[in-house]
């Protein structure tokens, strides 16, 4: 009973990502946008499923993502924040 999860529909891969699959994807949403995550993989020439095209994209590959630690002022604002709350 219930819905089977996402990528155990017929046809489509699992598993890790090929670069050659994030390049397909991140290509696809620069140059097209992101209209409806249920036809992307299929408009790029991918064997995914929407769900793991929009989870690629926006845990891994989206432009704007931040990478890395914290920075001073990062933590010195986090700081202040912290004791204006105690």
């Amino acid at each position: 009973m219930g819905r089977r999860p996402c990528c155990e529909k017929i046809g489509l891969k699992r598993g890790p990502w090929t670069i050659e699959e994030d390049h397909r994807l991140m290509n696809f949403i620069l140059n097209n946008g992101i209209h409806c995550w249920r036809i992307v993989p299929k408009l790029a020439g991918l064997l995914r499923c929407g769900k793991s095209c929009r989870l690629r994209w926006i845990n891994y590959l989206r432009p704007d993502l931040k990478r890395g630690g914290f920075t001073d002022a990062n933590l010195t604002k986090h700081k202040m924040v912290y004791y204006r709350l105690l």
